[in-house]
């Protein structure tokens, strides 16, 4: 792994970045003879590649297909708007006691 002074990677820095992308390899940057820091390649960038899972995926059924039916998400919403009815008005009744 190469070093360089500090005060030359000041003065390389956007050349010196341009090469550990294309390399790959690692530069430590020492201050006083001393390693303060190391550049390194970004690895594992993030890219789209089309059929990467080929193979590992498998589609069981309609994938376009809604997950609930119309109806069934309404009957679930009315239960739901009932119980909270039905939560306030317990609500309400304990607090027309405590106001007694």
């Amino acid at each position: 792994m190469p070093t360089i002074k500090a005060s030359e990677f000041k003065a390389r820095c956007l050349k010196l970045m341009d090469q550990v992308n294309e390399t790959g390899e690692e530069i430590t940057i020492t201050k006083n003879g001393e390693a303060v820091a190391r550049l390194v390649p970004l690895k594992g960038k993030r890219r789209f590649e089309f059929g990467r899972s080929k193979n590992e995926i498998k589609i069981i059924g309609d994938i376009e297909a809604p997950i609930w039916d119309e109806f069934d998400v309404v009957a679930k919403f009315d239960r739901i708007q009932a119980e909270t009815d039905e939560y306030h008005a317990k609500n309400r009744a304990k607090d027309r006691k405590t106001d007694q």
